[in-house]
């Protein structure tokens, strides 16, 4: 005899009328140890490629300021932050090395 899960078990105590053979038999089974499942290796859009993310935290004002800003010139928010990373590094003479995003 088939050793009932505690669903099922629950199931006929409390009266329902779904037949024992309803429940699916992989509640009663012991869990199977996975396989070594390979990382997914997500697809990046094509301008991420061979980028990395800067990723910095200021007060929402910042962000609006820097978005609307961008509207204004009809250019993107990467471009503007490209732009005053270029200004900084050329402050500081180093090599102006953000790359520019030409709007489309």
């Amino acid at each position: 005899m088939k050793k009932t899960g505690a669903l099922a078990s629950a199931l006929r105590s409390s009266g329902a009328t779904v037949p024992a053979a309803a429940i699916s038999p992989a509640l009663h089974e012991e869990p199977q140890p996975q396989a070594s499942i390979e990382p997914a290796v997500r697809a990046l859009q094509p301008s991420r490629r061979e980028t990395k993310a800067i990723t910095v935290h200021f007060p929402e004002e910042v962000r609006r300021q820097l978005k609307a800003l961008a509207g204004e010139q009809g250019r993107h928010v990467d471009d503007m932050v490209a732009e005053a990373l270029n200004l900084l590094f050329a402050k500081y003479r180093k090599a102006e090395v953000a790359p520019r995003k030409l709007n489309k």
